[in-house]
């Protein structure tokens, strides 16, 4: 799979309606459809950094103990992702997993938590292990729970 294309281009612009309609989709059906086939997926929403307004991305997550991790892979650009650099600024986050929807807060994994994950996140999509290859940043981990 080939990394997100650049913001500004025609081809973000076509990446960007698609994650659109995946989207709504998916909240329609209450995540009966907008998924993908052995992949769980779930609906982040965190609060845009400059602009303020709510963003919706889908990702493929990972049930945890204490809830669920993500990663922030963007295809292995050299770039995190904006949901990413979103929840950097507010960690607080409302999360939809089929039709339940719920409020948790975000946080980077830590070094020694993002080496345990790491191999689970990698055995559900194994994409993860390319992406980290095609870029010199490490790519975070973030895991979420329930919000206080």
């Amino acid at each position: 799979m080939a990394p997100k294309p650049e913001k500004g281009t025609p081809q973000h612009q076509v990446f960007r309606c698609i994650t659109g309609m995946h989207t709504a989709l998916y909240r329609l059906s209450g995540g009966w459809v907008g998924g993908w086939i052995g992949v769980p997926i779930l609906l982040l929403t965190t609060m845009g950094r400059r602009s303020g307004k709510r963003r919706t991305q889908p990702l493929l997550y990972l049930t945890t103990d204490q809830g669920y991790a993500l990663v922030a892979s963007y295809g292995g650009s050299d770039r995190h992702p904006d949901w990413y650099l979103n929840l950097q600024a507010n960690p607080e986050v409302e999360v939809q997993v089929g039709p339940l929807r719920k409020r948790m807060r975000a946080r980077t994994a830590a070094s020694e938590r993002r080496a345990e994950l790491w191999p689970r996140l990698v055995a559900l999509y194994k994409d993860y292990d390319a992406y980290q290859s095609r870029t010199q940043r490490e790519i975070p981990v973030v895991e979420l729970e329930p919000a206080g």
